[in-house]
């Protein structure tokens, strides 16, 4: 009854099945092995988050460039305060706003951008503090460049003159007259009144869309291996009932000429419409 499984046809589907499981199952589970390494990498950005918050202030230059092991880590540099821009759009606490962001020109000519602080509203100069003159050392989180459209932060242009929608060198080498650092630091504590904004995880270290889609990706890949053998077993089993009718003699009959089949079902309906 099962002589059917030694036709080329089911040597076909037999060997497109021992090698389609194999692959659905290696591929969720590259996927699963993609998602926990952001999970482990979560984690281990919290744990550093929580020690930079303890660990002594380094020189800014000690700490460039911005990596997973060194972003969040408190940074201090020594400079005098520059271009001042708005960056609008940001929340804070469930709230709309804006940061205040002010270029820190120090020594060697280039600038550090630096989140003075967050205030509510729609982005207004007349709302921005005055940055301090002179020279002055700050202290903060140190953060990678922002890419426009990833991690709520905004990619629309034509924006106002003196705002930015990324805090990024790309971005800001445009609107000030030197040259930003890769990187950024927002103050521990805010000046003048505004709210300090929180360090963020490195880029690529948290639970976003795309570890949540490395998860969706894993189910789909199983439930793919597991489609191949619900069909690889109803075909079997259609291949078996068709042998056992045949062996019973209850086969269908071989399929005859479509103008034949149209004659004789012509001939039924006359013989059924002829008057008794």
């Amino acid at each position: 009854m099962y002589r059917f499984l030694l036709t080329p046809r089911w040597w076909g589907i037999n060997v497109f099945v021992l090698l389609a499981i194999p692959f659905c199952i290696f591929m969720g589970s590259w996927q699963l092995g993609r998602f926990e390494d952001r999970v482990q990498d979560h984690r281990a950005a919290d744990k550093q988050a929580a020690a930079a918050k303890t660990e002594a202030a380094r020189p800014l230059a000690e700490l460039l460039p911005v990596d997973t092991n060194t972003s969040g880590k408190q940074a201090t540099a020594t400079g005098r305060y520059g271009k001042q821009l708005l960056v609008p759009d940001r929340e804070l606490d469930g709230k709309r706003g804006f940061y205040v962001l002010t270029l820190l020109r120090v020594d060697g000519g280039q600038a550090l951008p630096v989140v003075r602080g967050w205030l509510p509203g729609d982005a207004d100069q007349a709302k921005a503090p005055a940055a301090p003159t002179g020279e002055v050392t700050v202290t903060g989180a140190l953060q990678a460049s922002e890419s426009p459209g990833a991690n709520g932060v905004s990619a629309a242009g034509g924006l106002p003159e003196g705002q930015t929608g990324a805090i990024s060198s790309a971005s800001l080498v445009n609107l000030v007259p030197y040259k930003p650092y890769d990187a950024w630091i927002t103050l521990e504590k805010a000046d003048s009144g505004m709210k300090a904004v929180p360090a963020t995880a490195a880029q690529n270290t948290g639970l976003d869309l795309k570890a949540f889609q490395n998860l969706g990706y894993t189910g789909e890949w199983f439930v793919f291996a597991g489609f191949v053998v619900f069909m690889w077993f109803r075909l079997l089993r259609r291949e078996v009932e068709f042998a056992r009718d045949a062996a019973l003699g209850l086969a269908p009959a071989e399929s005859e000429d479509p103008a034949d089949s149209k004659e004789r079902a012509e001939r039924q309906t006359e013989g059924e419409n002829a008057p008794a």
